[in-house]
């Protein structure tokens, strides 16, 4: 038997990796041991257990080498990771014995390696087979909206001393990726295309410094996940599970919280979920309303389309590929570069306006028309309670006229609710308002807005009959799941009082839930107004 040897090469490594395939090595039920293998680890999966071991390499942006590094790296994964699936990470535990007859446990003092201790999942519970599979539905990218949005309100923010998200650091990697890939890539439109990329990310920088550094200043830089993209995101029993956030590098983690979103709503577009990206931004917004974030999240999406076209040109020059998997591997790269430039030529503006008594159906409306055509959603329910200090759902008990609900209320609702949109129109992005706009002058002041944007502008007239209405109402009282408080009094009051656009604001009806046709009426209202 070979003595222990603490500091195991990647060569003594294969041999430890090799004896662990024994089931005989764990202390509980294990029939069969499967190995498998990532870049930087190896994954054993054993019963209901998965045991993930750091490789010995020196990759320049994570060092395992040593035996102290590998455990204080597996210490943190687990301790990062149990912020978002502390039901997934169980332990980081030393493997004692030898590299020929290893042992699951020990004291640390004799410990050769450690291993991070997992609850085995299912691979076919990851988001990205969901998506693929047709089992990724809105309620879930709902979910995960309001969970990354609170996850990224509480965890640590950077100290406004320290480097992290200063400007010149969040461009240098940037940067780093047009070098690299302009060693990589062989094909002339591609580094055509590679060109008007780096020239657009070089203006955009030089455009969004001051608003890089007040972001900084105000606590958007954060301990974040790092690695947000489908394939690290679980759906078992209709709770979503958030995993494998980067532990190696602060640098890659400590980021603005739009880094994190942007790659999760980059991979989402890049697997043709278009609508679910626009929603999955809707929902993170209305929870977090960190609308400011709007102004530098296309540059976070071309830089995290990059990282992925690098990561794919590296991977085509690799020997063991065969000509179809380079080729492969090819068209992946370059699908990245397209999609990176979709995201420097946005969707032309426009402001709608949701028009409607209590019921009907607004929101719904807004909802579907932020997934198709795309656009940012903000909510006169949810802004008001903002206001306030309040959570969306969260009762404030107002009755008719009190708390929230008084005039001098309403009237900073719709005061911040113009701010937004303003905010949302200045970053670029195409606006809906979701309100009541019972009084015409408020309608005239966000036409207004419209107009000195050079917009378009379009009033949605919500429609229902009385009954519906009440129905509507009283369903959602009941349900408690919505922001709105409206009741039937409250609706009663307004129905008393209602009068309807005039014919020179040029309504656009929206009547029932025909999604459909309000979205086709939408567009070439759009189209007439352009």
């Amino acid at each position: 038997m070979q003595p222990v040897n603490r500091e195991l090469n990647s060569e003594n490594q294969a041999v430890l990796i090799a004896a662990l395939v024994n089931p005989a090595c764990y202390p509980h039920s294990v029939e069969s041991v499967q190995h498998l293998e990532t870049h930087i680890s190896h994954i054993l999966l054993a019963g209901d257990y998965a045991y993930k071991i750091k490789k010995p390499l020196n990759l320049g942006f994570l060092d395992f080498t040593s035996l102290e590094r590998r455990r204080r790296y597996c210490l943190d994964e687990v301790r990062l990771n149990r912020r978002l699936a502390p039901q997934l990470y169980l332990d980081c535990i030393p493997i004692g014995g030898s590299v020929e007859n290893p042992r699951l446990g020990g004291e640390p003092a004799t410990a050769l390696e450690y291993a991070i201790k997992m609850r085995r999942f299912s691979q076919t519970a990851l988001l990205d087979r969901c998506l693929a599979e047709g089992r990724l539905q809105p309620r879930h990218i709902d979910a995960l909206a309001r969970q990354l949005a609170a996850f990224h309100g509480a965890i640590a923010r950077a100290d406004p001393g320290q480097s992290w998200g200063a400007p010149a650091q969040v461009q240098q990697p940037a940067q780093d990726n047009f070098d690299t890939l302009r060693q990589l890539l062989e094909h002339p439109a591609d580094l055509e295309l590679l060109q008007y990329l780096e020239q657009w990310t070089l203006a955009a920088y030089r455009r969004l410094q001051g608003t890089l550094e007040d972001r900084k200043a105000n606590g958007f830089i954060r301990e974040c996940h790092g690695d947000l993209h489908l394939g690290n995101i679980l759906l078992e029993e209709e709770q979503i599970l958030i995993f494998d956030c980067i532990e190696f590098n602060d640098e890659f983690r400590w980021i603005d919280v739009m880094s994190d979103l942007g790659f999760l709503l980059m991979d989402l577009r890049q697997r043709g979920a278009d609508g679910l990206a626009w929603r999955l931004l809707d929902g993170y917004l209305e929870a977090s309303g960190d609308y400011g974030g709007l102004r530098v999240l296309p540059y976070y999406k071309v830089y995290r389309a990059l990282v992925r076209a690098k990561i794919a040109a590296i991977r085509r020059r690799q020997p063991d590929l065969s000509v179809a998997q380079r080729a492969a591997v090819a068209s992946d790269c370059r699908a990245y570069l397209e999609l990176a430039a979709t995201f420097t030529r946005p969707s032309p503006p426009f402001l709608l306006i949701a028009h409607g008594v209590s019921g009907s159906g607004k929101s719904y409306l807004t909802a579907q028309l932020a997934e198709a055509p795309g656009a940012i959603r903000i909510r006169s329910d949810v802004e008001r309670k903002r206001l306030f200090g309040l959570d969306a759902l969260e009762n404030s008990h107002s009755g008719l006229e009190q708390g929230l609900y008084t005039a001098d209320a309403s009237r900073r609702t719709y005061e911040r609710l113009y701010t937004l949109a303003e905010q949302i129109l200045t970053a670029g992005y195409p606006v809906l308002v979701d309100a009541t706009f019972l009084e015409a002058e408020r309608r005239r002041t966000f036409r207004a807005l419209a107009a000195a944007w050079g917009v378009p502008f379009i009033l949605l007239a919500c429609e229902a009959d009385p009954g519906t209405l009440r129905g509507r109402v009283a369903q959602r009282r009941t349900r408690g799941d919505d922001a709105a408080e409206a009741d039937v009094v409250v609706l009663e009051r307004q129905l008393r009082h209602y009068l309807p656009p005039r014919p020179e604001e040029r309504p656009l009806p929206a009547g029932g839930k025909d999604i459909d046709r309000v979205r086709s009426a939408l567009l070439t209202r759009l189209r007439e107004t352009q």
